[in-house]
C-alpha cells in the first residue's frame, strides 16, 4: 500500500529502499540531509524511516549524528549465495594464497557495471587498500574488475568504456587503451593495474572458471595487491592460477553455479 509521499505512487517500501540505497562505497556515512537529498525524500519523511531502520537495525547512528549501514543488513548480506556459498568454497584457497605471499587477496564477482567483492584475506603486512567485503568498485579501475570485464557481454563492455571514472591520477579513462588491455587479458589469461584504484599499490588478477550448463564460463576473479615499489608482480600470477583452478573445481560440483 502506497504511503503519504510527495511523489505520488511511492510505496513505502520504495521509500525506504531509496533510503538504503542512498549509500555506496563512496558514501558509507550520510547525514539526514544528504540521505534525503539522495533518496528525493522529504526531510520529515526520511527522518521518520531512519528511525524506523535504525530501530530494526538496517541502520546505525554514529555520534556525529550521521548514519551507516547496520549489523543486521550485514548478516542478512551473508546469507546471499554468492556471498555464503562462494566465500565458503573459496576460503581455504584464498587463504593458502595469502599465507604464501601475505599481500591481500580479493575474490570479486561481476554484478552490472561493478565488481563486487565476496571475500578478502588481508594482514598487518598488507599494503592498505579501499577495498572491504561487500564493497562494489569500478570494473575498469582494479585488477579483478578488468578481468571480470574482459568476460562481459558487449553491451556491458560498451556501457562501462562509454564514460569511465577516473579514480586516481593513474586511472586508465581511454576507451581505446582500455579495450586494448582487455583483448591482452583474454589472450595473457591475467588482468593487472598499476595505482588505478589506490596510489600506492600494483594488482593482478586472474578469472575463475567453472562449467556452467552452457560450458565453462567466468565466474568469478581472484586478485592479489602488492605495494608499488613490488617487481615480482607476474610471478604472482601462477600462485593465483592454481588457486583459482581449485576454486573452479569446487564451484563446478556445486549445483547453484551452474
Amino acid at each position: 500500500m502506497a504511503g503519504r509521499s510527495s511523489t505520488p505512487g511511492r510505496s513505502v517500501t520504495s521509500r525506504a529502499l531509496a533510503v538504503l540505497g542512498a549509500f555506496d562505497a563512496r558514501a558509507p556515512r550520510l547525514s539526514l540531509s544528504e540521505i534525503a537529498e539522495r533518496a528525493a525524500l522529504p526531510l520529515t519523511t526520511a527522518h521518520r524511516l531512519l528511525a524506523e531502520l535504525t530501530a530494526w537495525g538496517a541502520l546505525t547512528r554514529r555520534p556525529d549524528g550521521r548514519y551507516e549501514i547496520g549489523r543486521r543488513l550485514w548478516d542478512l548480506g551473508l546469507l546471499a549465495p554468492v556471498q555464503l556459498e562462494l566465500r565458503q568454497l573459496a576460503a581455504p584457497f584464498l587463504l593458502d594464497v595469502h599465507t604464501a605471499t601475505r599481500d591481500t587477496v580479493h575474490l570479486a564477482v561481476r554484478e552490472d557495471r561493478s565488481a563486487l567483492y565476496v571475500e578478502r584475506i588481508s594482514g598487518r603486512e598488507s599494503v592498505p587498500v579501499v577495498s572491504q567485503v561487500g564493497s562494489r568498485l569500478p570494473l575498469h579501475a582494479t585488477g579483478v574488475g578488468k578481468v571480470l570485464l574482459a568476460a562481459a557481454p558487449e553491451d556491458v563492455v560498451d556501457a562501462v568504456l562509454r564514460a569511465p571514472a577516473r579514480a586516481t591520477r593513474h586511472t586508465v579513462v581511454d576507451p581505446g587503451r582500455l579495450r586494448r588491455e582487455l583483448a591482452e587479458a583474454r589472450r595473457r589469461g591475467y588482468a593487472r593495474t598499476a595505482e588505478e584504484m589506490s596510489l600506492g599499490t600494483l594488482s593482478v588478477a586472474v578469472p575463475v572458471r567453472a562449467e556452467r550448463a552452457t560450458g565453462p564460463a567466468v565466474v568469478a576473479a581472484l586478485g592479489i595487491v602488492v605495494p608499488s615499489h613490488r617487481r615480482d608482480l607476474l610471478r604472482l600470477v601462477p600462485v593465483l592460477e592454481v588457486a583459482a583452478r581449485g576454486i573452479g573445481r569446487e564451484l563446478s560440483r556445486v549445483q547453484s553455479f551452474r
